[in-house]
């Protein structure tokens, strides 16, 4: 066994320890067992993963684990990337949870569970045949929703949003199963080496493709079967929450590229198309649902929804230039993605962690009811920032990297895409910059609305500091998203590893070639560097000027305009800072207010009280979701009528069923 073997199995070793200590340990030591033993395991999975990443492979077959088929390992440089990705934020967040579970959390279930979940997210991308990836994908699937619903006896809110999750994330499975059934009934087997190497038709190699990316993308939270997303993410712990938003739903797109582009070597356009276009449609409506949250954890899920869609941008024009044969574009676009999932998991593993440091110091979510943290929370407040201008998409953020390279691939595609291209990159170069934008207006909201100012709600009035382990949890994750910002031609050459593995032949190209075509290996680092620096600078001079002249200050009260001071009802709030985004994009969003004014009894011309209330509902579930549960619901409430306890009508079901089954083999023998 080489050193990637060594590493994968020790992590899933120690997973398994941090499982029995969870199960076995007395309630004081619990937490630190369990906590230490998933932040070990995620470094191992990252060394692991690293491992591949620079050129080293691994593969095993155990026969005796699995019934029939066995279990079959291969760790390559495409399943390295997103083992590493997970291996770093199972770190992060194992740390943060030792100091953030104290409350409530620290129970037998929950803390044998969460090691148990990055053990699966750790074996999907290394698993290399249909048995062995779908029984981890339904692993993971069951341990998450297990840690989505850990809370549910205090919160009515959380049943609810593990039921959506439950439901959406179980149909998926279904489509995922159908569609490697069906690819692995076409191969003659069900090992990948054996699926490269089938040849389908092309009708089944395109229905394969659909049922596929289907399921993928319902776990990557993509348009339209995003539903769940903004429900279960919120709901979850918050450290669970991170592990689902920055590591979970990257598995919809390791599938899509592993079954797409590497298992069945690319496709024709219209497969690109779907995918390009199903990105694009996420990113604009995941940042504007964002946009006009007033829930901070809700607005990080829907930002999820966004980022996920851009990446799926990527990935949808990589397929579409090696279907045109410019290989170049082609690893260009899949780097610019993958390398997206990488400063995604970064920023948003900060983003989810900060706001469970928020909620748990002031008991709220709601933006409307936060500000004034920066002076009770500093630290906090100074890591939130960090992810919030990665998030946005702005130099020196990490997300700037990936969407700027992104964008390049699209524009540098223009004078030779034809038809099918000239039309859609300029789409997908616009939706990339408006949904940029709109995470600027965003992400300034979330920390200008809920960290600065003074408090508008009791908790945040009282909100304190976090503890060290929680702080460490999300200063090791910002630190990951500052090398990722300054040194971005590190990481660059060696997604080229991984890009080979996804886009092979003669005609790839590695991820270094591809950005020599961009002209950004000697531009992207100086630039931010120098404006990291700049703004460095910038600060440190204007701190050592306020501290100059604090000595001199002399309070004094400033006309005011007979107004009185400032208090927290003069601020603006997060719905009021997003209204005019609400007014512009108005017809898509399909906001609902109702004003409910009560007059006194004496006097229906005098005024006792006015209450206004307003949202923003999601319309795709209204327009989609609600017609069929409603007939679902009619459905099951009409079949009540059959259900009479009558045994001999049991009995009649049984019989008319059987004879009905009877009768169709009669007939179709």
């Amino acid at each position: 066994m080489n050193l990637v073997g060594t590493l994968f199995i020790a992590a899933l070793a120690v997973c398994a320890a941090s499982v029995l200590a969870g199960l076995t340990a007395p309630t004081r030591l619990r937490l630190p067992l369990a906590g230490l033993g998933t932040a070990g395991a995620g470094a191992l999975g990252t060394a692991a993963g690293l491992a591949a990443l620079l050129g080293g492979s691994w593969s095993a077959w155990l026969p005796e684990l699995l019934p029939l088929a066995g279990v079959r390992l291969a760790i390559d440089p495409l399943a390295g990337l997103f083992i590493a990705v997970t291996g770093v934020v199972a770190l992060c967040a194992a740390i943060y949870g030792i100091g953030y579970s104290r409350e409530g959390l620290d129970g037998r279930v929950v803390q044998a569970t969460a090691p148990l979940f990055v053990a699966a997210m750790l074996l999907v991308p290394a698993a290399a045949s249909v048995s062995t990836f779908l029984v981890a994908w339904e692993l993971m699937a069951i341990t998450s929703l297990l840690l989505v619903v850990a809370d549910h006896r205090h919160r009515p809110a959380v049943g609810e949003a593990g039921l959506w999750y439950g439901v959406m994330t179980h149909l998926g499975f279904v489509t995922i199963l159908a569609g490697l059934l069906a690819f692995a009934a076409g191969a003659g087997g069900e090992s990948f080496d054996q699926l490269r190497q089938a040849d389908l038709s092309p009708a089944l190699r395109g229905t394969v493709f659909l049922a596929t990316v289907v399921g993928f993308a319902s776990k990557a939270g993509i348009v339209p079967l995003h539903v769940w997303l903004p429900r279960a993410h919120p709901e979850a712990p918050s450290q669970i929450s991170a592990l689902m938003s920055a590591a979970m739903v990257n598995m919809g797109v390791y599938g899509i590229v592993r079954v797409g582009l590497d298992l069945l070597h690319g496709g024709p356009v219209w497969w690109w198309m779907v995918v390009l276009i199903a990105g694009a449609i996420s990113a604009l409506y995941g940042i504007l649902q964002a946009a006009v949250a007033a829930d901070l954890k809700r607005l990080l899920g829907h930002s999820t929804t966004e980022n996920m869609g851009l990446v799926l941008i990527g990935v949808g024009a990589a397929g579409l230039f090696a279907a045109w044969g410019n290989a170049v574009l082609a690893a260009l676009a899949l780097t610019a993605a993958l390398l997206h999932v990488v400063n995604h998991a970064g920023f948003k593993t900060v983003l989810f962690l900060a706001a469970g440091s928020v909620q748990r110091a002031t008991g709220t979510r709601d933006l409307d009811q936060l500000g004034g943290l920066r002076a009770r929370m500093p630290y906090t407040t100074g890591l939130f920032a960090v992810g919030a201008l990665c998030a946005s998409a702005l130099p020196p953020g990490n997300a700037f990297v990936s969407e700027w390279l992104l964008l390049q691939s699209l524009i540098h595609a223009l004078p030779t895409s034809g038809v099918v291209g000239a039309v859609s990159m300029p789409l997908a170069v616009g939706v990339i910059a408006l949904s940029a934008g709109l995470a600027v207006a965003t992400f300034v909201k979330a920390f200008g609305i809920g960290f600065l100012a003074k408090p508008r709600g009791p908790g945040a009035g009282r909100a304190a500091e976090s503890p060290p382990a929680m702080l460490g949890g999300m200063a090791l994750a910002a630190g990951c998203c500052l090398v990722l910002a300054l040194a971005p031609t590190a990481i660059l050459p060696v997604l080229g590893h991984a890009v080979a593995v996804a886009l092979p032949g003669p005609g790839a190209v590695t991820g270094e070639v591809s950005l020599h075509l961009a002209g950004i290996s000697s531009v992207i680092s100086p630039l931010l560097i120098a404006v990291a620096l700049g703004v460095a600078v910038a600060g440190a001079l204007a701190l050592t000027r306020v501290v100059a002249t604090r000595r001199a200050r002399r309070a004094a009260r400033l006309w005011d305009c007979g107004g009185g001071p400032m208090s927290a009802r003069m601020e603006y709030t997060a719905t009021s800072f997003a209204e005019p985004l609400q007014r512009v994009f108005d017809n898509v969003l399909a906001p609902e207010s109702d004003v409910d004014v009560t007059p006194v009894k004496e006097s229906a011309y005098l005024v006792e009280s006015v209450r206004f209330r307003a949202k923003v509902p999601d319309r795709i579930e209204r327009r989609l979701y609600e017609p069929v549960l409603s007939a679902l619901t009619f459905v099951g409430r009409s079949a009540r009528h059959l259900a009479t306890g009558s045994v001999h009508r049991y009995l009649a079901y049984g019989f008319w069923a059987l004879t009905g089954a009877l009768i169709m083999l009669a007939v179709f023998q």
